[in-house]
């Protein structure tokens, strides 16, 4: 089977978000090389070939010139379109090729992240209290005295941890308005104003359909104890000095089961396919509340959470590509290829 890889580079999109007044953090969601090599090596160790088709109008030429079977995808998409993760799955619809991953409508729900919470709130999935800010009129018209202080704020339809930094844990009403009207003129989208929930913070990976199964629930333990502790984006940079990861997260049966419910409701409330991550956190008497789904996962061999939550559960790195592909293989009515990883 030949497989094509569809991604953004780092450094293929530079040049495109390199004007003036993009945020410092505006390349983070990109893939670097080592994440697009690791990912082509275990998919030729089951036994594949592999080309490189790339992401945005690179990939418009590619995939009509190589002949593939199958598009391993995790292109994130350009422009600061809440959309952007469905640009590549909706071409390959058109295309009528089959790829990994979840579909457009997925993808771009799961990125919205009020639209998310509105729906796994319906299902009956808890998360925290929250408002979406769209512009400074909207910020100054809300009554915050009412709402529940601390409060997390981040751009709506960001991933990857971009705008969520140690200061955006808000403390108070006057706080929060200039953490906000800063936020809503650097990321130039509205910004969703959340409930701070004291507790663990958990990311869990939901893999395969029909039905999927949970591949871990990881713990982030900050090594310096702190109530306030936030995974944000300057955490994730330094990992391997500030956190720790525990997985199996050593939690109540309880609580465990808890968090494995609502991480496959959902998983299949929002449609996702074949991989995902989904975080929470621990609230009072054990409740997770849901914080927001990432159907594109990083999946860097090194540094991916749900990568470093495979290892933890004992999983090679070529397993964990494998069985995405067999996830997505199945769906469209293939055979497993690569049982020998499982």
């Amino acid at each position: 089977m030949r497989v094509g890889l569809s991604f953004d580079l780092k450094e293929a999109v530079k040049d495109i978000l390199s004007s003036g007044g993009q945020p410092e953090d505006a390349l983070e969601e990109y893939d670097s090389r080592e994440t697009v090599r690791g990912i082509a090596a275990a998919i030729e160790e089951m036994g594949h070939s592999t080309t490189l088709l790339g992401g945005g109008r690179e990939f418009l030429s590619n995939i009509q010139k190589e002949k593939v079977d199958l598009v391993f995808n995790i292109a994130e998409g350009l422009g600061n379109y809440r959309s952007r993760e469905a640009q590549i799955p909706s071409i390959l619809e058109l295309l009528g090729v089959p790829y990994s991953g979840s579909d457009p409508l997925a993808l771009a729900v799961s990125l919205d992240k009020a639209v998310t919470k509105s729906l796994v709130s319906l299902a009956g999935v808890m998360t925290p209290r929250w408002q979406v800010v769209r512009d400074v009129d909207d910020l100054k018209n809300v009554d915050w005295t009412s709402f529940p202080f601390p409060v997390f704020v981040k751009p709506l339809h960001e991933g990857s941890s971009k705008g969520i930094r140690t200061g955006s844990r808000i403390d108070s009403p006057l706080q929060l308005l200039n953490s906000v009207a800063g936020l809503l003129e650097l990321y130039r989208q509205p910004v969703m104003v959340e409930e701070f929930i004291y507790g663990d913070e958990i990311t869990t990976g939901v893999i395969g359909n029909s039905p999927p199964q949970i591949l871990g629930i990881m713990r982030v333990i900050p090594r310096k104890a702190d109530p306030n502790f936030v995974y944000s984006l300057e955490v994730k940079r330094d990992w391997e000095r500030l956190v720790d990861y525990e997985c199996p997260a050593r939690l109540n049966f309880r609580v465990l089961q808890a968090i494995s419910d609502s991480a496959l409701k959902v998983f299949s409330v929002l449609g996702c396919r074949d991989i995902s991550r989904v975080d929470f956190r621990i609230g009072e008497n054990g409740i997770p509340y849901f914080l927001e789904i990432n159907p594109l996962p990083g999946l860097n061999p090194k540094s991916g959470d749900i990568v470093i939550m495979a290892g933890k559960m004992g999983w090679s790195y070529s397993r964990l590509i494998s069985s995405i592909v067999d996830a997505a293989l199945r769906r469209y009515g293939g055979e497993s290829q690569s049982s020998r990883h499982l």
